[in-house]
């Protein structure tokens, strides 16, 4: 179950990411609102999931979830640059999370 909710936290990360960068600098209430939601529930999951994982593991999952995700995010929604060498980043940083997966005793 640990696992499972770090995932969804990591998804989390992605949406209150977002939710930030539509906040305008939390200048825009809803959006900004929607930011303090989003990022209490992804740090409550987060925090479920450090009951039974490695602090390192977890943290390094989440944020690596919340990176990977940005950027997709970044790329479909805001424009952002599809370059070859960021592509390959995301995949290093993919090859870290399946690697702190495979390593973890949970």
């Amino acid at each position: 179950m640990a696992w499972i909710y770090l995932v969804i936290a990591g998804l989390f990360e992605v949406a209150w990411a977002t939710a930030m960068k539509y906040s305008e600098g939390f200048t825009r209430l809803w959006p900004s609102v929607a930011t303090i939601v989003l990022m209490l529930i992804s740090f409550f999951l987060l925090s479920q999931s450090m009951k039974t994982l490695p602090l390192g593991t977890a943290y390094g999952v989440w944020t690596g979830i919340g990176a990977v995700g940005s950027v997709l995010v970044g790329i479909f929604f805001f424009g952002e640059p599809r370059e070859l060498v960021r592509v390959l980043c995301m995949v290093l940083i993919l090859s870290g999370i399946v690697g702190l997966k495979l390593t973890s005793a949970t």
